[in-house]
């Protein structure tokens, strides 16, 4: 902790009085360059200090860039000399003075300033920044992210940041102005809503005019876009604030903000269009890239038997190859039994040139493998010496059909594995994703988008031996398998689909439920009785009867899009107070103790016991 006081004590500070800032840090240019009567005055944050033999060279920063600041004694005079070697990093000055062309040899390509500097006649110190707990100009070595969290303001200040805060501001303006233009309406839906205790744990909030009754914080805005549509709004969009309370990851926040879309009288192809023309008119604006539309489609079971997951990463091959019915033929059990049961599978995968990898380093991804929840993995080589070892596996002419269906060629590697679909698939999924990570070098500009769509809607929670869904309760199920609902419903597929862009899901939607039977049918699915939906959901489903047009919408993690924008590696980073990993905000020291008259206000005891 940096103890209070007085920084700089030494220092005399002085007002702005009437100095004004003509231009910015990152705005001068050879166009600038004037006769020395015509100052330009600067004002801004002390990056880097310089002295060259008497000469004082300050890189002065604010968020536009910046500019390099020349102190010579024989033009700007003791006295400004002396307070000018008493300013240190991160000190608020403001410099006057003219314009100059700096000497070819010196020029800073880099720099938007590179071509000039500002020749210094006066200097006011205007602030004087404590012992610093980090330097704020080194970007090669960076503090810890803690303590960086601790001093986000301080953070805030390293041009990264500062640049990631106006692409964000880039991208918001830009979103907001394509769906303004093309009919959408932005309406804002309440912070403090009704709990509903599906999905992710609420934030819950206490009512101090309603003792022992509680509000909650938004996880989405789901069931207002909804009543919006039913509304007549017809096309609405928020950038809304969605608060969760659940255990964080790199790219998981408690607060996250979303671009929530709901449209009126679609189907899925028109909300992809919505979405397509959104993302086209981001990377337009932010990165200046031309995408290309139609984004390509997957349905989730051709995502997962191709890459393993519902969010591939197609920037590289490693896609998959089914093998079951090869599998099944095996004379070794261990590799028929799991292909053969109900919903086996196996799925190999070729590893061109694998040959020369070694036992160890397949095993390892075996090792992989079991550690994602499959069941082994088994592998050889393409090669002649290995051939009779294999033909145990699949005899005889077996082995030349598998190596012709998997493609395998002399000197590559295949590995395998078989066993329940789903589990299978996904852990040889996450094999896959560890093999690809090297091959992306290169492509960190390559944008593939896609879609993944007709998901199931329900999945088996064996903890809680009930169907839950798989995304949330609101999504229409297939026409076709609406009457699986009540005898099958692991076999229901729904109008669910999310976007993907390289192997990052930036947002799932769905086409509605609008009709209050089929609301009911699906709830009952899930074991909410009718007396408990119409407690929890009762005014969205009333509203149902009042006749809902079909509708249909998405969120998209707003943060996630500028993560990938700006080419962070966490969301933190793209967020101007993000909290740490344990939910906590290490700046301003939340979450904190509140007064126990506050407390005793709310009707509420905390007990320590518990």
């Amino acid at each position: 902790m940096i103890e209070t006081g007085t920084p700089g004590a030494d220092v005399r500070l002085e007002d702005l009085g009437d100095w004004r800032r003509t231009h910015t840090c990152g705005e001068l240019t050879r166009a600038h360059v004037r006769e020395a009567a015509e100052a330009a005055t600067l004002m801004g944050w002390v990056h880097r200090v310089r002295d060259h033999g008497g000469v004082l060279f300050v890189d002065l920063r604010d968020r536009y860039g910046l500019t390099q600041v020349v102190f010579r004694p024989e033009r700007c005079g003791p006295e400004v000399m002396k307070r000018a070697g008493q300013v240190g990093n991160e000190s608020v000055i403001a410099v006057r003075g003219p314009v100059a062309p700096r000497p070819a040899e010196s020029v800073n390509p880099d720099l938007s300033t590179g071509e000039v500097e500002l020749e210094a006649r006066e200097i006011r110190v205007l602030a004087a920044a404590a012992p610093l707990p980090f330097q704020v100009n080194e970007a090669m070595h960076l503090a810890n992210e803690d303590l960086r969290l601790r001093y986000r303001y301080l953070d805030l200040r390293r041009p990264e940041l500062s640049a990631m805060l106006a692409l964000r501001h880039r991208a918001a303006q830009a979103g907001r102005a394509h769906l303004s233009g093309r009919g959408f309406l932005e309406i804002e839906t309440p912070l403090l809503v009704k709990p509903t205790p599906e999905g992710a744990r609420d934030y819950v909030v206490p009512s101090r005019v309603h003792p022992g009754k509680f509000y909650a914080l938004p996880q989405s805005p789901q069931l207002y876009k909804q009543t919006l549509m039913i509304a007549g709004c017809d096309r609405y969009f928020q950038f809304a604030r969605c608060l969760r309370d659940e255990d964080l990851r790199a790219d998981r926040q408690p607060e996250h903000t979303q671009i929530d879309l709901e449209l009126s009288f679609v189907t899925e192809e028109e909300v992809f269009a919505a979405v397509e023309g959104l993302m086209v008119a981001l990377w337009r604006e932010c990165k200046g890239v031309e995408l290309e539309t139609p984004f390509p489609r997957l349905t989730f079971r051709e995502s997962m038997a191709r890459y393993g997951t519902d969010k591939p990463d197609v920037r590289f091959g490693f896609e998959f190859v089914d093998v079951t019915a090869l599998c099944a033929r095996s004379p070794r059990r261990v590799i028929a039994d799991g292909a053969k049961a109900q919903d086996g599978t196996a799925a190999a995968l070729v590893l061109p040139g694998g040959a020369e990898i070694s036992g160890t380093q397949l095993r390892k991804y075996e090792d992989v493998v079991k550690a994602a929840g499959g069941g082994g993995l088994t592998f050889f080589k393409v090669q002649a010496a290995d051939r009779e070892k294999q033909q145990i596996i699949f005899p005889g002419g077996l082995l030349d059909e598998f190596l012709a269906a998997v493609k395998a060629r002399d000197g590559d590697a295949v590995v395998f594995t078989n066993g329940p679909w789903e589990h299978t698939l996904k852990a040889l999924g996450v094999l896959r994703s560890q093999l690809g990570q090297p091959l992306l070098a290169g492509h960190e500009d390559e944008w593939r988008f896609l879609w993944v769509r007709d998901f199931p809607l329900f999945e088996w929670d064996a903890e809680a031996k009930r169907w839950s869904p798989r995304h949330h309760m609101f999504t229409m199920p297939n026409a076709e398998h609406l009457p699986l609902l009540e005898s099958d419903p692991g076999k229901v597929h729904a109008q669910l689909y999310d976007l993907v862009l390289n192997g990052t899901e930036l947002g799932s939607g769905s086409i509605r439920i609008h009709r209050t039977d089929i609301q009911e049918r699906v709830m009952k699915v899930i074991g909410l009785a009718r007396e408990e939906a119409y407690r929890k959901f009762g005014f969205l489903l009333e509203a149902y009867q009042f006749a809902s047009p079909p509708h249909g919408g998405i969120g998209l993690g707003f943060d996630r899009i500028v993560m990938l924008l700006g080419g962070c590696e966490s969301l933190r980073e793209t967020i101007a107070f993000p909290k740490s990993a344990s939910a906590a905000s290490l700046m301003d020291g939340c979450p904190s103790d509140v007064e126990p008259e506050q407390l005793r206000e709310l009707k509420i005891r905390v007990d320590p016991d518990l």
